[in-house]
């Protein structure tokens, strides 16, 4: 029986990642399968609904407007140029539609738009998800109405590590933004990046963050850092390619993410499109079911549909055919305080 703990220290994380390689897949194939199906991977579709321009500096994304990526700023997309993206990635298999837009938060006069796609998109019988960067709670709740089954809003890194990517938005934000969409009811997605010159320790306050969050995000997305000419970390980590994290590291970190948070789904995310087929499998052994699709993720090049076909009919998965997703819990903020 695998138990859902929300109390692991630092150092039972940190031990995990000790383990020998076999016995930390062993304990993450039993979290799997105690929790989900077996070889049955969840396809997701991830369109840029507004693309460049950001003000923030992340130092991985070629969209902050303190890169020189050649990333032009667009206008947000038309609701109805969304919604045909929409029904295209449902032809093609897709199960949930995530949106990010390049904002570091929506402004009131988005919201419309906003409630519109989202509302659209979930008469299309798909999961939707969007990542519109900070939310207030009014927000929060507009998008709850509208049926939103998930927020996006990824931690990135350990605490201590954070600050050494991102100076415009302090890692406390990111958990109150976090705070806002549970108590709104609609599922948390929050994940990170690995890869960008972080050490194992940062890599276990990353895993440490999400398993001791009051609830386990419903999704856990784990990237690879794709480094991109014109970023911070893309110009740094270019001409040291022993930075890029080791393959057997990146697959210890899915495994100690699915030990640590048994039910949620894990995604195999940024960066899959530079993995061997052999390092991709390992991921799903260790507890990966949930990719995107389609031959980009926001600007990154992504495996492509074809590719990911004939990877999957090569290792026996299928893709998951989902149910209407659960709401999350509403949470009163009161109750919050008091635990």
């Amino acid at each position: 029986m695998v138990t859902i703990r929300n109390d692991w220290s630092r150092e039972e994380i940190a031990a995990l990642f000790d383990l020998p390689f076999g016995d930390v897949m062993r304990k993450a194939m039993a979290a799997h399968e105690t929790h989900h199906a077996a070889n049955e991977v969840q396809l997701c579709t991830l369109l840029s609904i507004k693309t460049g321009g950001c003000p923030e500096d992340c130092g991985y994304c070629s969209q902050s407007v303190k890169a020189d990526s050649g990333v032009e700023a667009t206008k947000l997309m038309d609701v109805r140029a969304v919604l045909q993206s929409a029904a295209q990635a449902k032809d093609n298999g897709s199960q949930r539609f995530c949106m990010g837009a390049a904002w570091r938060n929506p402004k009131d006069r988005d919201m419309p738009a906003i409630v519109e796609i989202v509302k659209g998109v979930r008469d299309m019988g798909m999961e939707t998800c969007m990542t519109l960067g900070m939310l207030t709670p009014k927000q929060a709740d507009m998008l709850a109405e509208a049926g939103l089954d998930y927020y996006n809003h990824n931690i990135d890194s350990s605490p201590e590590y954070y600050e050494r990517v991102i100076s415009t938005r302090k890692f406390d934000e990111r958990i109150e933004t976090l705070d806002h969409v549970r108590n709104a009811g609609i599922n948390v997605c929050s994940g990170g990046i690995v890869g960008m010159g972080e050490t194992r320790e940062d890599r276990v306050g990353f895993v440490h963050t999400l398993a001791t969050l009051p609830q386990h995000p419903e999704s856990v997305p784990v990237n690879a850092l794709v480094p991109v000419k014109g970023t911070v970390l893309g110009d740094m980590l270019a001409d040291t390619p022993l930075a890029k994290i080791d393959d057997i590291e990146f697959v210890r970190t899915v495994a100690v993410a699915r030990i640590t948070m048994p039910k949620s789904m894990v995604r195999l995310s940024a960066g899959r499109e530079s993995m061997s087929e052999a390092t991709q499998a390992l991921c799903f052994m260790a507890g990966a079911n949930s990719i995107f699709t389609g031959d980009k993720l926001l600007t990154a090049p992504n495996a492509g549909d074809d590719s990911d076909a004939a990877l999957f009919s090569k290792l026996g998965l299928t893709a998951l055919q989902g149910e209407e997703p659960m709401r999350a819990e509403k949470i009163c903020g009161q109750m919050e305080a008091a635990e």
